[in-house]
């Protein structure tokens, strides 16, 4: 069985410290809590700083906003989106 595979959306800071905007990520397994997500991203994209933006960042999954990420499980299909603060007036 292949692992599941969900597509990360990345914004603003995010965006710019990936370099991408969409990314296909392989998850670890398949029943992958939404809270690991941010470190096993930081393992993909090590040293330009994305623990220190997602740390402030919000999540999406599917178009939805997450309010608690301890209570999402990802399962594979799912398009997660890093919402990062944005400032402005």
């Amino acid at each position: 069985m292949s692992q599941p595979e969900i597509t990360v959306l990345y914004f603003a800071a995010a965006s710019t410290a990936t370099g991408l905007t969409e990314q296909l990520v392989k998850l670890p397994s398949s029943q992958y809590p939404l809270s690991s997500l941010s470190g096993f991203l930081v393992s993909l994209h090590p040293d330009v700083g994305l623990d220190k933006i997602l740390q402030s960042s919000q999540w999406s999954v599917d178009a939805e906003m997450v309010d608690n990420v301890e209570e999402v499980i990802l399962k594979g299909g799912e398009e997660v989106a890093v919402i990062c603060p944005v400032s402005g007036g």
